[in-house]
């Protein structure tokens, strides 16, 4: 990825992404996940072609007469991590930047490989989470 394009799709998640913490099923803990929501299906497929991952899913519409068809791109789990590691100098809004860094610095050190915790473990996980949110 160049300079420009790491500032680029930084800009289009300053702007229309989000950058969350979500658990993929009901057993698994919180990982991150990055998207971004578009009416512009070549902007989103643009985004996956340079990063080289995620996925893009059309929205339902329910009302196609009034409304485009809608899209989100999704980067997850270590992708998400790879990407924030690209983009996160380039971040501006200052709750985006704050969670990009969050992620960045504690995730890795709180998530066990094998997904079990001792109390502890669990303990730091949850309290990594609830920073998270507060942010």
């Amino acid at each position: 990825m160049t300079i420009a394009e790491k500032a680029y799709i930084a800009g289009i998640i300053d702007g229309e992404g989000s950058i969350l913490l979500t658990k993929q099923s009901k057993n698994q803990h919180h990982s991150p996940v990055i998207t971004v929501a578009s009416t512009d299906i070549e902007l989103l497929e643009w985004m996956k072609g340079i990063i080289g991952k995620g996925a893009i899913i059309r929205k339902k519409n329910y009302n196609c007469s009034k409304h485009k068809n809608s899209y989100t791109y999704s980067i997850v789990k270590d992708s998400a991590i790879i990407l924030l590691e690209e983009i996160s100098p380039y971040l501006v809004i200052n709750k985006k930047k704050a969670r990009a860094e969050h992620i960045l610095k504690k995730y890795k050190s709180v998530t066990m490989r094998n997904g079990k915790y001792n109390e502890e473990q669990l303990e730091a996980k949850l309290k990594f989470y609830k920073d998270f949110v507060a942010l």
